[in-house]
């Protein structure tokens, strides 16, 4: 496990309710411009503050996604909000129940589907309506039979216990204020021996204050970011056993384009988030 020593303000210090509202406007903003968050729109809506660099098919590609991965989505899918790719470490295979936290338009959703086949199911879940609209558009864009999107948060999922094999998620759990939460309640909807496959972003510095308690920061992942050491101790807590938070060096590249006046990779790095829920006889 890591030590954890950040200290300073955080974005934790606010009302876990308006950091989530704030959150939901945010994306509803994006979702009804019909653009990712690097149009002009999106800017107006969210700040100088951003999950993308200056075009987003680029930037999905620099995340870690392929040609053939962007190619194989049809248009309005990808949003450019994420900061990695789960299914180049989730291991998805055919037949398996996936559950995405905090899907947004379904990009991820559908690169899901394809990996689980015909047998398989992809779940969306979003707190935003509008995202959910977006994202029920695109499942007939893309004829996708086997993903559906439900409306909900993410720290209390519409998802029976122990219904699903692998938890996905990109550059979410960030803007969720209370995350043990989010933990404990993918562990309760993991079968035994399921599996957490999360990209996001990660703090490797304490955040000035000016980063920390500004709402753009906040929404535009950045100021919601944990250290390793807490997400280990969140994971743990939660229930799960091989833990494993790995940083990516060379995300601190595209990191430092999200705001011109700053460099947040001085600050944060996005990492993969890997853990399994014990099987019955562990």
């Amino acid at each position: 496990m890591s030590d954890d020593t950040q200290t300073g303000t955080t974005a934790d210090d606010r009302d876990p309710e308006a950091t989530r509202q704030l959150v939901r406007e945010r994306y509803a903003g994006i979702a009804s411009s019909d653009q990712g968050c690097c149009s002009d729109v999106g800017l107006d809506v969210t700040g100088d503050s951003g999950c993308c660099g200056d075009d987003s098919q680029s930037e999905s590609e620099r995340l870690g996604y392929d040609a053939d991965d962007i190619a194989s989505v049809a248009d309005g899918a990808d949003l450019g909000l994420g900061c990695g790719n789960p299914k180049a470490f989730a291991a998805m295979t055919p037949g398996e129940t996936v559950l995405d936290l905090g899907s947004g338009a379904g990009f991820d959703c559908f690169l899901a589907a394809q990996e689980v086949g015909a047998d398989g199911h992809v779940i969306g879940v979003d707190m935003t309506p509008e995202m959910i609209s977006k994202a029920r558009e695109n499942v007939a864009k893309n004829d996708s039979r086997n993903v559906e999107f439900r409306l909900g948060e993410i720290t209390h999922l519409p998802v029976a216990d122990e219904t699903v094999d692998v938890v996905i998620s990109n550059c979410v759990v960030n803007l969720e204020p209370e995350k043990q939460r989010v933990f404990d309640d993918a562990y309760r909807v993991l079968k035994p021996g399921g599996r957490v496959a999360i990209s996001d972003v990660v703090q490797t510095a304490p955040f000035p204050d000016d980063v920390a308690m500004d709402p753009d920061s906040l929404t535009g992942c950045v100021a919601g970011a944990s250290t390793i050491g807490k997400l280990e101790k969140m994971l743990d807590r939660a229930g799960f056993e091989a833990v494993e938070i790995a940083p990516k060096d060379e995300s601190t590249e595209f990191i430092s384009d999200w705001e011109a006046d700053r460099d947040l990779g001085e600050y944060l790095v996005s990492a993969t988030i890997e853990a399994r829920k014990p099987t019955l006889d562990d």
